[in-house]
Protein backbone atom coordinates (compact mmCIF):
# COMPACT_ATOMS: atom_id res chain seq x y z
CA UNK A 1 0.00 0.00 0.00
CA UNK A 2 1.54 3.22 -0.65
CA UNK A 3 2.37 5.78 1.51
CA UNK A 4 -0.03 9.20 1.78
CA UNK A 5 2.32 12.14 1.99
CA UNK A 6 0.81 12.83 5.86
CA UNK A 7 2.56 9.53 6.44
CA UNK A 8 5.67 10.59 5.04
CA UNK A 9 6.03 13.80 6.70
CA UNK A 10 4.96 11.90 10.44
CA UNK A 11 7.98 9.45 9.37
CA UNK A 12 9.98 12.57 8.90
CA UNK A 13 9.15 13.76 12.32
CA UNK A 14 11.97 13.36 14.55
CA UNK A 15 11.61 13.18 18.57
CA UNK A 16 14.25 13.10 21.49
CA UNK A 17 13.73 10.85 24.49
CA UNK A 18 15.80 11.10 27.42
CA UNK A 19 14.92 8.61 30.83
CA UNK A 20 17.74 7.25 32.56
CA UNK A 21 15.35 3.85 33.08
CA UNK A 22 15.95 1.65 30.38
CA UNK A 23 12.49 -0.06 30.75
CA UNK A 24 10.97 2.82 30.48
CA UNK A 25 12.86 4.35 27.17
CA UNK A 26 12.85 1.21 25.61
CA UNK A 27 8.81 1.15 25.78
CA UNK A 28 8.86 5.29 24.75
CA UNK A 29 10.88 4.10 21.65
CA UNK A 30 9.52 1.35 20.76
CA UNK A 31 5.99 2.69 20.58
CA UNK A 32 7.41 6.35 18.67
CA UNK A 33 9.23 4.02 16.12
CA UNK A 34 5.86 1.90 15.72
CA UNK A 35 3.75 5.08 15.05
CA UNK A 36 6.36 6.57 12.47
CA UNK A 37 8.24 8.86 14.30
CA UNK A 38 12.63 8.93 14.00
CA UNK A 39 13.49 8.50 17.43
CA UNK A 40 16.80 9.82 19.16
CA UNK A 41 17.37 8.04 22.47
CA UNK A 42 19.35 9.38 25.46
CA UNK A 43 19.76 8.32 28.96
CA UNK A 44 20.79 11.55 31.03
CA UNK A 45 19.83 15.29 30.69
CA UNK A 46 23.31 15.94 28.99
CA UNK A 47 23.04 13.74 26.27
CA UNK A 48 19.66 14.77 25.65
CA UNK A 49 21.18 18.53 25.41
CA UNK A 50 23.68 17.16 22.94
CA UNK A 51 21.76 15.33 20.29
CA UNK A 52 19.34 17.52 20.50
CA UNK A 53 21.59 20.52 19.25
CA UNK A 54 23.14 18.62 17.01
CA UNK A 55 19.57 16.81 15.75
CA UNK A 56 17.18 19.14 15.85
CA UNK A 57 14.09 17.48 16.79
CA UNK A 58 10.74 18.13 16.73
CA UNK A 59 10.31 17.21 19.80
CA UNK A 60 11.95 16.50 23.38
CA UNK A 61 10.21 14.03 25.87
CA UNK A 62 12.63 14.38 29.06
CA UNK A 63 12.18 12.66 32.21
CA UNK A 64 12.46 15.37 34.92
CA UNK A 65 15.00 13.44 37.71
CA UNK A 66 17.90 12.68 35.38
CA UNK A 67 21.56 11.97 35.91
CA UNK A 68 23.71 14.72 34.61
CA UNK A 69 21.47 17.79 33.74
CA UNK A 70 18.21 18.15 35.90
CA UNK A 71 15.70 17.46 33.09
CA UNK A 72 14.37 21.03 33.53
CA UNK A 73 17.73 22.79 33.05
CA UNK A 74 18.01 20.22 30.08
CA UNK A 75 14.85 21.91 28.92
CA UNK A 76 15.88 25.14 29.14
CA UNK A 77 18.73 24.63 27.20
CA UNK A 78 17.29 22.92 24.58
CA UNK A 79 14.68 25.64 24.00
CA UNK A 80 17.43 28.53 24.00
CA UNK A 81 19.66 26.67 22.17
CA UNK A 82 17.75 24.91 19.85
CA UNK A 83 14.39 26.00 19.86
CA UNK A 84 12.86 23.02 20.91
CA UNK A 85 9.84 22.09 22.70
CA UNK A 86 9.48 19.76 25.35
CA UNK A 87 7.07 17.42 27.16
CA UNK A 88 7.98 15.70 30.74
CA UNK A 89 7.87 12.95 32.09
CA UNK A 90 7.83 11.95 36.29
CA UNK A 91 7.44 9.32 38.32
CA UNK A 92 5.69 11.59 40.75
CA UNK A 93 2.52 14.03 40.25
CA UNK A 94 4.42 16.19 41.90
CA UNK A 95 2.67 20.01 42.01
CA UNK A 96 5.69 22.16 42.13
CA UNK A 97 7.27 20.34 39.67
CA UNK A 98 4.04 20.61 37.21
CA UNK A 99 4.18 24.47 38.33
CA UNK A 100 8.12 24.64 37.39
CA UNK A 101 7.47 22.51 34.01
CA UNK A 102 4.72 24.86 32.99
CA UNK A 103 6.68 28.02 33.53
CA UNK A 104 9.34 26.52 31.27
CA UNK A 105 6.75 26.43 28.86
CA UNK A 106 6.24 22.62 29.05
CA UNK A 107 3.66 21.07 26.50
CA UNK A 108 2.77 18.29 28.35
CA UNK A 109 3.55 16.50 31.65
CA UNK A 110 3.37 12.64 31.96
CA UNK A 111 3.60 10.54 34.73
CA UNK A 112 5.43 7.17 34.89
CA UNK A 113 4.59 4.34 33.77
CA UNK A 114 3.84 5.85 30.32
CA UNK A 115 2.77 3.78 27.58
CA UNK A 116 1.90 4.36 23.81
CA UNK A 117 -1.87 5.07 24.25
CA UNK A 118 -0.62 8.13 26.39
CA UNK A 119 2.54 8.99 25.09
CA UNK A 120 1.71 8.98 20.73
CA UNK A 121 -1.60 11.67 21.78
CA UNK A 122 0.46 13.50 23.84
CA UNK A 123 3.31 13.51 21.80
CA UNK A 124 0.85 14.49 18.16
CA UNK A 125 -0.82 17.05 20.61
CA UNK A 126 2.37 18.66 21.44
CA UNK A 127 3.72 18.86 17.93
CA UNK A 128 0.79 21.08 17.06
CA UNK A 129 0.76 23.13 19.26
CA UNK A 130 4.90 23.96 19.01
CA UNK A 131 3.75 24.29 15.58
CA UNK A 132 0.99 26.80 16.40
CA UNK A 133 3.09 28.78 18.57
CA UNK A 134 5.98 29.09 16.32
CA UNK A 135 3.25 30.82 13.52
CA UNK A 136 2.14 33.11 16.26
CA UNK A 137 5.48 33.87 16.96
CA UNK A 138 6.61 34.75 12.89
CA UNK A 139 3.45 36.34 12.40
CA UNK A 140 4.24 38.33 15.56
CA UNK A 141 7.95 39.23 13.61
CA UNK A 142 5.87 40.25 10.76
CA UNK A 143 3.15 42.56 12.32
CA UNK A 144 6.37 44.56 14.74
CA UNK A 145 8.08 44.84 10.88
CA UNK A 146 4.89 46.39 9.02
CA UNK A 147 4.55 48.62 12.19
CA UNK A 148 8.00 49.61 12.09
CA UNK A 149 7.93 49.76 8.10
CA UNK A 150 4.41 51.77 8.29
CA UNK A 151 6.40 53.95 10.97
CA UNK A 152 9.34 54.78 8.58
CA UNK A 153 6.74 56.08 6.08
CA UNK A 154 4.49 58.10 8.06
CA UNK A 155 7.57 59.88 8.99
CA UNK A 156 8.91 60.58 5.80
CA UNK A 157 5.28 61.71 4.53
CA UNK A 158 5.82 64.20 7.39
CA UNK A 159 9.31 65.71 6.14
CA UNK A 160 8.72 65.97 2.86
CA UNK A 161 5.17 67.57 3.63
CA UNK A 162 6.70 70.23 5.56
CA UNK A 163 9.81 70.74 3.21
CA UNK A 164 7.70 70.62 0.52
CA UNK A 165 4.46 72.62 1.74
CA UNK A 166 2.28 70.06 0.66
CA UNK A 167 -0.90 68.02 1.51
CA UNK A 168 -0.26 64.08 3.01
CA UNK A 169 -1.67 62.80 -0.76
CA UNK A 170 0.77 65.21 -2.50
CA UNK A 171 3.71 63.70 -0.46
CA UNK A 172 2.72 60.19 -0.91
CA UNK A 173 2.32 59.88 -4.39
CA UNK A 174 5.68 62.60 -4.74
CA UNK A 175 7.24 59.50 -2.57
CA UNK A 176 5.67 57.01 -4.74
CA UNK A 177 6.69 58.71 -8.19
CA UNK A 178 11.01 58.54 -6.59
CA UNK A 179 10.39 54.71 -5.79
CA UNK A 180 8.41 53.77 -9.17
CA UNK A 181 11.38 54.38 -12.00
CA UNK A 182 13.89 52.81 -9.90
CA UNK A 183 11.63 49.90 -8.74
CA UNK A 184 12.34 50.81 -5.22
CA UNK A 185 10.56 49.92 -2.46
CA UNK A 186 8.58 52.97 -0.69
CA UNK A 187 9.65 52.18 2.42
CA UNK A 188 13.68 52.69 1.00
CA UNK A 189 12.49 55.95 -0.22
CA UNK A 190 11.15 56.90 3.20
CA UNK A 191 14.21 55.97 5.33
CA UNK A 192 16.86 57.67 2.64
CA UNK A 193 14.40 60.93 2.80
CA UNK A 194 15.00 60.30 6.96
CA UNK A 195 18.33 59.81 6.75
CA UNK A 196 19.38 63.20 4.63
CA UNK A 197 16.72 65.10 7.10
CA UNK A 198 18.69 64.22 9.62
CA UNK A 199 21.99 64.87 8.01
CA UNK A 200 20.09 68.83 7.87
CA UNK A 201 19.62 69.22 11.19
Amino acid sequence: MPLRYGDILMKRTKILVADDDRVTLSVMTTGLRKAGYEVIAAMDGDDAVRLGCAERPELAVLDVRMPGLFGIEAARRLRRDAGIDCIFLSAYADRELVELAIAEGALGYLVKPVNSTQLIPAVKAAIERSAELRRLQEAEVSLTHAIETNREISVAIGIYMERFDVSREQAIEALRGMARPQRRKLVDVARELIRSSRGKT
